[in-house]
């Protein structure tokens, strides 16, 4: 898709007006490539298997169809969606909720492992029209009988691929077995290996095949950095970039129309030359704006992605991200108004707590990294203030007569037998008074960039000897089919573990030693009991010792990392290869 190509409206794709009334709210002003093509057979009952980067916008791209053909007052599930992890589980649930919050009634509910099960058992009981969750416990809900699919709709795979990386896609298979025949089933995945494709030749019916090729390239001429939001409003944030950074001109990206008006006033209100750039102005006032900026009477634009689209100013010495975009296209398409004609351009990201993800997301798309940016301080924003000050007397002494206002400090200094340094910072002081060379006594010193966890460092030494590990037992072994990642993914997906925190894990014939650690909650060890693994229960207890025997444990796992490793044989030495696995 070309950077001018018009996408069509989602006034265009037939929605429900409840969800047409939100995306008009929200201000999303055209679909991405992915909801264009998803949504018409999606609300036409199709089945659709689609192949699209994370971070494309896949959500809305099913959810606004899905949600279309939703019956509110039916208090069953009708949407079931899949996800690998917890962390995509609520995101995708809060979306869903903020998509459909005028259909009256709905109720969508995240189940995933480490949450309480009481409190999700009372939500099933009280009738909810989605659910959205992992694997693990969409199946633990199944076999308790909890949660009953004899109303479902439609069934959403997400991220396909990433399920048969963690070692789910046998679980998906079955949660998909359990679906009423008449149900309708969307597959997304970034990659189509052939597993997955034979999960949706068993289970999608005469499916419309979507392939969005998402471009990646980003000019190398743009120092592209991020700022987590944290301490200060972003507002503030951006005042201080303005302040501290040379800057030619700016365009600054917001999601929604409304926001371009509302930032747009509120800069122009700190003496900043800014004007509102969005879908709801006229071409004639659009092109005049867009002139105006060129020309250099205006310095700051505050747009939407619709409204930049095609814009071409040679002078755009930086974009902000002010609200992160929807898509890592989204991104591209932004950043690419700076860094033209072989220009250096910078690109600066506004990335809250919650938004991480789609840092990471737009950082594997473009493969480039984002690095991580200190506001400006106290000290820098008044030396910038100082040197713009100096220029502007330099250049008054080289433009302008000042014979008379000579004059005029002489006889000053005559009469009041006053220095004429001690005349100067008066009049500079004059000069300054409405925004002072120095900020005020209440200016917040930022907190610094924070640190970022690089996940491609080398593997770690085994710990075997840790002290803040303890050896745990299993009841699922290589009779069963396990491997590594499947107990990586099952703990980390249903607990607060990470796989950092797992230790050696070592496969016998009927069961495995796994290390945890020593401090592991007694809630978290409770729940791990009853959690399944290739069709067993863990029943999760401390070793005794009794596991060593004469086996020869089939597989070894390097402590700290999750994935699988090359089979232990007899006699060898322990294999160090490694390969990535759930993280």
């Amino acid at each position: 898709m070309t950077d001018e190509e018009i996408l069509p409206t989602f006034a265009e794709l037939n929605l429900a007006p409840a969800i047409n009334r939100v995306i008009d709210e929200v201000g999303y002003e055209a679909p991405s490539p992915i909801q264009a093509q998803s949504i018409p057979p999606l609300m036409a009952g199709r089945d659709v298997l689609g192949q699209a980067q994370t971070g494309t916008g896949k959500t809305a791209a099913f959810a606004f169809p899905l949600l279309s053909r939703l019956d509110p007052a039916l208090k069953a599930p009708q949407i079931l969606v899949l996800t690998p992890t917890r962390e995509l589980a609520l995101q995708v649930a809060e979306a869903m909720q903020t998509y459909a919050r005028y259909l009256p009634g709905f109720q969508v509910l995240p189940v995933y492992g480490g949450q309480n099960m009481e409190q999700q058992l009372r939500q099933l009981a009280r009738g909810v029209q989605a659910v959205v969750g992992t694997p693990g416990r969409i199946q633990d809900h199944l076999r308790r009988g909890t949660l009953k699919l004899d109303r479902l709709r439609a069934v959403v795979v997400d991220e396909a691929d990433e399920m048969l990386r963690m070692g789910f896609i046998d679980d998906v298979e079955d949660i998909l077995s359990h679906a009423p025949p008449e149900h309708q089933t969307a597959l997304f995945s970034a990659t189509m290996p052939k597993e997955v494709l034979q999960v949706a030749r068993r289970h999608l019916r005469d499916p419309v095949e979507i392939r969005i090729r998402t471009k990646t390239s980003t000019v190398e001429t743009i120092e592209q950095r991020f700022w987590q939001v944290k301490g200060l409003h972003k507002l503030d944030a951006l005042t201080r970039i303005l302040e501290a950074e040379e800057i030619e001109a700016m365009i600054v990206f917001v999601r929604t129309k409304i926001a371009t008006v509302e930032l747009a006033e509120k800069l122009e209100a700190r003496g900043f030359s800014c004007a509102a750039l969005n879908g709801d102005m006229s071409q004639v006032l659009r092109e005049k704006t867009i002139e105006r900026l060129k020309g250099g009477s205006l310095d700051i634009v505050v747009a939407t992605d619709v409204a930049a689209r095609g814009l071409d100013v040679k002078r755009i010495s930086h974009v902000v991200n002010y609200d992160i975009p929807n898509d890592t296209e989204a991104y591209v398409h932004r950043i690419g108004r700076t860094g033209r004609a072989g220009k250096e351009g910078k690109a600066i990201l506004f990335v809250a707590p919650r938004e991480m993800r789609m840092l990471n997301m737009i950082e594997q798309a473009t493969r480039q990294p984002i690095k991580a940016m200190n506001l400006p301080t106290k000290k820098d924003i008044a030396n910038r203030r100082v040197g713009l000050f100096k220029e502007q007397i330099s250049t008054t002494l080289e433009s302008e007569d000042l014979e008379f206002f000579e004059e005029m400090i002489d006889s000053f200094q005559s009469e009041y037998d006053v220095g004429h340094r001690r005349i100067a910072a008066a009049l500079a002081y004059l000069v300054q008074k409405e925004r002072p060379l120095q900020p005020d006594e209440g200016f917040i010193e930022p907190p610094p960039a924070p640190e970022r966890i690089i996940d491609n460092r080398p593997p770690r030494p085994p710990r075997e000897g840790d002290s803040n590990l303890l050896r745990y037992r299993i009841e699922v072994g290589r009779s069963h089919g396990v491997e590594p990642r499947h107990i990586v993914g099952a703990i980390t997906n249903e607990s607060q573990l990470t796989s950092k925190e797992i230790g050696a894990i070592k496969i016998y014939h009927d069961f495995c030693l796994v290390d945890l650690p020593r401090d592991l909650p007694s809630e978290t060890f409770k729940h791990l009991q009853g959690v399944w693994v290739c069709g067993q229960q863990l029943q999760l207890r401390v070793d005794q010792g009794a596991g060593g025997g004469d086996e020869r444990p089939m597989h070894r796992r390097t402590p700290g990392k999750g994935g699988e490793r090359r089979p232990f044989k007899p006699g060898s030495k322990k294999s160090t290869h490694t390969r990535r696995g759930p993280q």
